[in-house]
């Protein structure tokens, strides 16, 4: 976002070495790769009915819940994370 807004980052770090680019866009790229598989396995087992839902609930249905459910536990991640952070406030 820095060079959209061209407003330089303030950092106390030293600029990574071509070494540590390398080693952060693996991992990037590693962390993507096994969130699309375990998103498509999923997605797979959803729509073909290989879950423990029961058994009058369509696959459509199963995916809509899932997602309703994943959106949940993310707002439970981001209130966590900000009453921590309220919690270290002077």
């Amino acid at each position: 976002f820095s060079k959209l807004t061209g407003q330089k980052i303030h950092s106390n770090e030293s600029p990574r070495t071509v070494l540590q680019h390398i080693f952060f866009w693996a991992r990037v790229i590693f962390s993507l790769c096994v969130l699309s598989f375990a998103f498509a396995v999923t997605l797979k087992a959803l729509f073909d009915g290989k879950t423990t839902m029961w058994d009058g609930v369509p696959e459509a249905v199963s995916v809509i819940i899932f997602f309703v459910l994943m959106c949940f536990v993310g707002m439970m991640e981001g209130m966590q994370i900000a009453l921590f952070a309220v919690l270290k406030m002077p």
